[in-house]
C-alpha cells in the first residue's frame, strides 16, 4: 500500500479512540499507526497473525462474530473487505452501535448501503446505519 494511501486512511479512521480491523491479513501497516497515535486497536482474522506492539489480536470469524470482540469499537474497518464479508461486517457493526468503514478489491462495489469517499489511490466506503 503506497504511503499516500494508507496516511489517508489512518486520517480518516483518526476520529474514532476504539477500533477493530477485520481480517488483518498480513498488512498491519494502518493498525500499527493507529495503535502509534494511541488508539487502541484489535486486529481480527480467520487466521492466527502476527500484529504490531499496541496491536491486540483476536482470532475471529465475521461471519460467525464473537460479539465480545465488537462490543467496545466506536469503528469497525477492513481493507480490501471482499463483498461476501460485506453484509456480516455491516450486521456486527450496527448490532455493536460501530461505524463500519471499508475498502474493496479493486472493482468491487459494496453490497451494503454506503456513502462513498475518495483518498489518494483508493475509495473507502462508509456504512449506512
Amino acid at each position: 500500500m503506497k504511503s499516500t494511501t494508507r496516511e489517508a486512511l489512518v486520517a480518516a479512521l483518526d476520529p474514532y479512540e476504539s477500533l477493530v480491523e477485520i481480517g488483518v491479513g498480513r498488512r498491519t501497516d494502518v493498525a500499527a499507526a493507529l495503535a502509534a497515535a494511541d488508539k487502541r486497536v484489535v486486529a481480527t482474522d480467520v487466521h492466527l497473525r502476527t500484529v504490531p506492539d499496541g496491536v491486540s489480536f483476536v482470532r475471529d470469524d465475521v461471519t460467525d462474530p464473537d460479539r465480545a470482540v465488537y462490543a467496545d469499537a466506536d469503528a469497525i474497518y477492513a481493507l480490501n473487505l471482499p463483498p461476501e464479508l460485506h453484509r456480516p461486517a455491516w450486521k456486527i457493526a450496527r448490532r455493536v452501535g460501530a461505524d463500519l468503514l471499508f475498502t474493496t478489491l479493486g472493482g468491487d462495489g459494496p453490497a451494503v448501503p454506503v456513502s462513498r469517499r475518495t483518498l489518494p489511490g483508493e475509495t473507502l466506503f462508509v456504512a449506512e446505519r
